[in-house]
């Protein structure tokens, strides 16, 4: 078998240890499908009700069910999606930039539901112990938070039909193939080398820079510079950020698709990247505007978890310390200073945390990559941090980067042929909880 190797899925899967089986037919581990379900369960968590709580605690109060019907669909939705079309685009054989529909409508799943899951054929076989239903499903939470995470991006004015065919076809054309570059063995971006643990370039960057031409396209929200735009709640916004902090350790231990050392150490360096970040935003605020403030403490930890995640199965405990400093200051600077300068709104600042800082940390994953935790049995030197490897994350970066942002405006452009994007301004100033859904918080 080849040395493959680099994102949440085959990364992991290669390592030594009792999630790969390379001399003999591997068989489904209880320990790690228990492991994989769990860890399953926390990565839903993270988008309902973590986002939906975390984004609706930053909006106003006239905005709150509407943001939070937003992620709710978005969960409903992809799943739907991923199951018919998504998962075979991404997992499908296929070739370097597309999978074919060898899994339409999960197709093989009925023959081999109680058999453990090879990803790949021939010499790039990855073989896990897992059956394909937990791997569809821990994948199917990772394609449900990122088109969720651009909604932040452009809170409080896109119509909600707009929304509804803006996933089904982001999902299926941008998500869906960037998944596969990265994480199949076929991929392109896989075959150079570029390391994504558990989505740096896949889910952050994919998400952050989407929402940014959104909020572009969209243009300003009724009010941006001249009314009061607070957030109606921050208490709901402290409980989402708490939900994500302990769902991200499904995220990203659970990228090392299994029980074993890897998900260990990845558990570990995402509590200090994240904590590192959250006291970086804090401090760095607090010497720029004189005080500290909650929203800038929460926003901080998700700046450090978004950065570690593509780290997170490479990096030993004290680089990580770093990648969260950085991913605080960055996100701070990204959030506020940027933001401003540039003149765009980004309401719940999507590209200013998950873009900037998802960025930030795929370069710094190939500074500061430890070669024994991406050691294979075909490579026992592993893949190691270093001028070669950064200038392969900065490859990485790039394409994501353009792909992404060329693929979404021309989205954009459709879907506003079709349904049109944001609601009028009437319907705006009301509050999109009555005037879409015809509800409001008491």
């Amino acid at each position: 078998m080849k040395m493959l190797a680099r994102g949440a899925l085959a990364t992991a899967l290669l390592a030594s240890g009792p999630a790969f089986a390379q001399a003999e037919a591997p068989k489904i581990d209880t320990g790690d499908t228990a492991w994989m379900l769990a860890s399953t369960a926390l990565v839903l968590m993270m988008t309902v009700p973590g986002l939906a709580l975390f984004y609706a605690g930053m909006v106003r109060k006239k905005n709150v069910l509407a943001t939070m019907m937003q992620s709710f669909a978005i969960a409903a939705l992809v799943s739907v999606v991923w199951c018919v079309i998504g998962y075979s685009i991404a997992f499908g054989e296929g070739g370097a930039y597309f999978g074919d529909l060898s899994r339409f409508l999960l197709s093989g799943i009925a023959e081999n539901w109680d058999k453990p899951f090879t990803l790949g054929s021939g010499d790039a076989a990855v073989a896990t112990t897992i059956p394909e239903t937990v791997f569809v499903m821990f994948q199917m939470t990772f394609a449900i938070i990122t088109p969720a995470l651009i909604t932040g991006a452009v809170a409080d004015r896109m119509k909600f039909s707009a929304l509804l065919v803006f996933t089904t076809l982001w999902s299926v054309l941008i998500y869906a193939p960037i998944a596969h570059w990265v994480w199949h063995p076929n991929g392109w971006i896989f075959a150079l080398g570029a390391l994504d643990f558990a989505g740096g370039t896949v889910v952050h960057i994919n998400a952050g820079v989407a929402g940014l031409v959104a909020a572009m396209v969209l243009g300003k929200r009724v009010g941006y510079g001249s009314e009061n735009l607070s957030p109606f709640n921050l208490g709901l916004a402290v409980i989402g950020a708490a939900l994500l902090w302990v769902g991200w350790f499904g995220f990203n231990a659970g990228s090392a698709v299994g029980a074993n050392g890897r998900a260990g150490m990845a558990m570990l360096v995402t509590q200090l990247a994240a904590a590192a970040a959250a006291l970086a935003w804090v401090f760095g605020e607090w010497a720029t505007k004189g005080k500290p403030s909650v929203l800038g403490a929460i926003s901080g930890a998700v700046a450090g978890l978004v950065a570690i995640t593509p780290a997170a199965g490479f990096v030993l405990p004290g680089p990580a310390l770093i990648i969260g400093i950085v991913a605080g200051l960055a996100g701070f600077w990204g959030a506020t200073g940027l933001k401003h300068a540039l003149g765009y709104d980004d309401s719940l600042d999507a590209f200013g945390v998950h873009g900037i800082c998802g960025i930030v940390g795929a370069l710094l994953t190939g500074v500061f990559a430890y070669g024994p935790l991406s050691a294979t049995t075909a490579s026992p030197a592993g893949t190691s941090g270093g001028m070669d490897t950064l200038l392969i994350q900065v490859y990485a970066v790039g394409a994501t980067l353009v792909f992404c942002a060329v693929g979404t405006f021309i989205l954009l452009k459709i879907v506003d042929a079709i349904v049109g994007l944001r609601v009028a301004e009437e319907e705006e100033r009301e509050g999109l909880d009555v005037s879409l859904h015809g509800e409001r918080i008491a």
